[in-house]
This record gives structure tokens, C-alpha cells and sequence, in this order.
């Protein structure tokens, strides 16, 4: 098992966070309000869709998607942390976990995850009704994901799918045709999240192998960097193929250089047995997010 002096745990007091009151922060701890990176990975997408879809900014949109970001992520941590308390109580990263470490009860819990869902449902009333009936189609996802860990050695195919749904509510609340562009562009975001997910999964490799949790980073062994470099070259590839679909023009490809620079540094500089290392890496992906939103935005709307 990894030394315990040099793990990162998965909840900090740190910034805003650490000036709340005890009670308050473990609430705050349990939606993951410390750890930002979430509702940035879950949000960019949101824009990649209504940028693409070439409205323009459409600033109101996008702060009720942040908004939305920032409640479903941390309902979604609160949901993972209450099925999995007894786990992540045996892994050293996630023991300090509210949940896991008894601070904060399951009845409470499932209060707080009713009242993110609450902030979530407003967002959803916001958009036109075929981007609600879309943004609902991931509820089934959502609620199956903590447990894909115990079944399948790839649980971040399945957080593929999840976390990267806003690209198709955002193409879907600017407009409902060239869902080909939207398709593709979905693909780009399954590929990127398989790659960052599995780089966030290098940090519990050992304790994950104890307890007989399931990942890719486990799954690839050595060849996770080899594996990871692969789920980015198709990320790009669905990409520079929904920009293509969108506005036949080389010159538009080149819009998703400075992502895909961004993207092989990570793989090239990733060492798959350093945890810190990983974690680096993995939280550089909030740039990612926001230069393949420029090149959208760019893309969509020439």
C-alpha cells in the first residue's frame, strides 16, 4: 500500500472551504466544493455543444449551465460517497471522506444529495424542452456508475458516457439538426474523459488492488501511458471529424492544435506509477476543456 505520508487525501481544507464552520465543511467536503476540476471537466462540454451549435456566447445559457455543473457534479459525489462509504473507508486517499469516516450520516446525506438535485432540477427548467427530455436520458447513467467499479475493469468507459453528456445538451439547446456534428463531438468527449479518468485512476492503483476495485489505469498496467496516449488521439479525431462535418475547411481543423499539444504533453510527461504526478495531470485537463471550447466557439461560429 502507497506510504500514507505522501498520499493526497481526496478532501482538503483548503481556500473557501477551510474558513466554513466544522459542520458546514463537511457538507461543503461531501459535494466536493474543495476539488473544482470535477464540475470544470463536467461543464466545458455543456459549452463545447452550445458553442459549436454557433449562437454565440449566449452568456445567460452558460452560467445556468455552470450553475447546473456545479450542482449535479456535487450531487453525483454525494450519491458516490453514499454508495461506496464502506470502500472508500479502506482506501487511504478516500478514508477521510465525511461518509467513510463518520462525520456526516447517510440520512444527512441523502438530505444534501435531495437539495443539489433541487438546485439542478431550476437549471433543467431553463431549457427549451427538447434539451430537458436529452438531459434526463443520463439519469439512468448516472445512478448505474458507482457500481460498474465492481463489474467491469472499465468503469471510466461508463463515466465516458456520464460525465461528458452536457456536449449533447448544449448542441441540443441552441439547436436539433446536423446530430451527426453532435455525435461526433459526444465520441471526442467519451475518449478524452476514458483518458483523464484513467490517469485519475494511477493515484489509487495499489489500495484498488487490495479492496478489488476494477479501472483501466489497473487494467493497462505498464501500458498505461501507451493506453491513455490512445484514448486522446481519438478524442481528437472525433473532434477535427465533427468540425469537418460541420464546415468542410482545413483551416477550421486547426483550431484543436493548441488542445492536442496540451493533451500530448500530458501523455509524453505522465508517469504511470506516481500518483502526484498523475494528479497533475489529470487536473490540467480544466485547459483542455477550455481550448477545445475556444475552438468551438471559433469553429461554430465563423
Amino acid at each position: 500500500m502507497s506510504d500514507p505520508a505522501t498520499i493526497t487525501p481526496d478532501s482538503e481544507h483548503k481556500g473557501l472551504v477551510a474558513l466554513l464552520p466544522a459542520r458546514l465543511r463537511d457538507y461543503a467536503l461531501l459535494a466536493r466544493f474543495d476539488r473544482p476540476i470535477g464540475w470544470w471537466l463536467l461543464f466545458w462540454p455543456c459549452a463545447w455543444g452550445m458553442w459549436l451549435a454557433g449562437r454565440g456566447v449566449q452568456w445567460q445559457l452558460l452560467g445556468w449551465f455552470l450553475l447546473g455543473a456545479i450542482a449535479m457534479r456535487s450531487a453525483g459525489c454525494v450519491y458516490n460517497d453514499i454508495v461506496d462509504r464502506k470502500l472508500d473507508a479502506s482506501v487511504a486517499r478516500t478514508a477521510s471522506r465525511p461518509l467513510a469516516s463518520g462525520r456526516v450520516s447517510v440520512k444527512a446525506a441523502w438530505v444534501w444529495l435531495v437539495s443539489l438535485c433541487i438546485v439542478g432540477l431550476v437549471v433543467l427548467l431553463q431549457l427549451r424542452w427538447q434539451a430537458q427530455l436529452v438531459a434526463l436520458g443520463s439519469l439512468a447513467l448516472v445512478a448505474a456508475y458507482p457500481f460498474m467499479k465492481r463489474i467491469t475493469w472499465w468503469p471510466q468507459a461508463w463515466l465516458g458516457l456520464v460525465f461528458t453528456w452536457g456536449a449533447l445538451v448544449g448542441w441540443v439547446a441552441i439547436r436539433g439538426d446536423h446530430l451527426d456534428v453532435m455525435a461526433a463531438l459526444y465520441a471526442g468527449a467519451f475518449f478524452w474523459c476514458m483518458g483523464y479518468d484513467t490517469i485519475y485512476a494511477v493515484q489509487d492503483i495499489e489500495d484498488d488492488a487490495l479492496v478489488g476495485i476494477k479501472s483501466s489505469a489497473r487494467r493497462l498496467g505498464q501500458n498505461v501511458r501507451g493506453g491513455v496516449a490512445g484514448f486522446y488521439a481519438a478524442a481528437i479525431a472525433c473532434w477535427a471529424l465533427s468540425f469537418w462535418l460541420l464546415r468542410e475547411d482545413w483551416l477550421a481543423l486547426l483550431a484543436l492544435l493548441p488542445a492536442a499539444l496540451h493533451l500530448l504533453w500530458q501523455t509524453s510527461t505522465l508517469d504511470g506509477t506516481d500518483g502526484a504526478n498523475a494528479l497533475h495531470r489529470f487536473r490540467s485537463n480544466r485547459w483542455t476543456g477550455a481550448l477545445v471550447a475556444l475552438a468551438c466557439l471559433v469553429v461554430g461560429n465563423a
